[in-house]
């Protein structure tokens, strides 16, 4: 089916946060190209209240952007050519299945989809990097807005004994349950809302600053270790203080403007 390629005007300063931004307001995904910031969005769907709810979201003033149809085939060509390999750390590689594992390191596989999530984004290194070096075996990981389901089965590959993996989104659920399948990992996947009580030695959680603002009490009660990102550094201290009553927050890393939280049960 045809889809809409809405191409945003940003300064490039602006792209990184603007793409997150983006995917939250109802994007597909989103990548970068010498004309702008570009995302694929619904056919049916109103590109000016998507840009506009971005905007909105980081405070801002909702910039030019055009739109043009993009077939299925012509997705899938953009997201091959925008998509390379990544080595975290000393164990963890991530690719496509037109890639070749680097031997010897914990191979995670994830082809471009519509719910977007591919190791390309720094707060997603972040996270990966995160895991890659905390994480020995036998925990129980909980991934919280899992996306394409790549951080759940980093987790997996790294050895942990049981992975929650959830969304809000039914695309994302639908799209980690085929990605799970694709690297020969067992996820128990499910939307956010039937999420159970339960305590995990590692939760994650990768989407933006005011959602993991709201949902610190749902969050870091079932954390002995926490890791958040989708936040810039401007953003941390607020995050943080949101954490902080339930566990002992620290930012642990940065990249490119982006913050990565980590907490401890204290």
């Amino acid at each position: 089916m045809p889809w809409l390629a809405l191409t945003v005007e940003l300064e490039g300063s602006a792209a990184e946060p603007f793409s997150d931004a983006l995917l939250e307001a109802g994007a597909h995904s989103v990548w970068i190209e010498a004309a702008g910031l570009c995302a694929l969005i619904d056919r049916d769907a109103e590109p000016a209240r998507i840009v506009a709810a971005a905007a909105g979201a980081l405070g801002i003033a909702a910039p030019a952007f055009s739109t043009a149809r993009v077939a299925d085939e012509d997705w899938v060509r953009k997201s091959q050519a925008h998509f390379a390999p990544l080595a975290v750390g000393q164990r963890l590689w991530v690719g496509a299945s037109w890639h070749r594992p680097e031997p010897g390191r914990a191979a995670v596989c994830i082809d471009p989809g519509l719910a977007f999530g591919t190791g390309s984004h720094p707060s997603t290194r972040l996270v990966l990097r995160f895991l890659e070096q905390e994480m020995s075996g036998g925990e129980r990981v909980l991934d919280y807005g899992c996306g394409s389901g790549i951080l759940a089965i980093a987790a997996a590959k790294l050895g942990a004994m049981h992975v929650d993996a959830v969304d809000v989104d039914p695309e994302a659920v639908a799209t980690t349950r085929r990605n799970a399948h694709l690297n020969g990992v067992r996820l128990h996947i499910a939307l956010a809302d039937a999420l159970a009580a339960a305590h995990y030695d590692i939760v994650v959680a990768n989407i933006l600053a005011q959602p993991l603002i709201v949902l610190a009490p749902l969050l870091a009660p079932r954390a002995a270790q926490l890791a958040l990102c989708g936040i810039l550094e401007t953003q941390a201290e607020e995050v943080m203080q949101a954490y902080a009553p339930w566990l002992s927050m620290r930012v642990a890393a940065r990249e490119e403007g982006w913050a990565l939280l980590t907490g401890r049960r204290t």
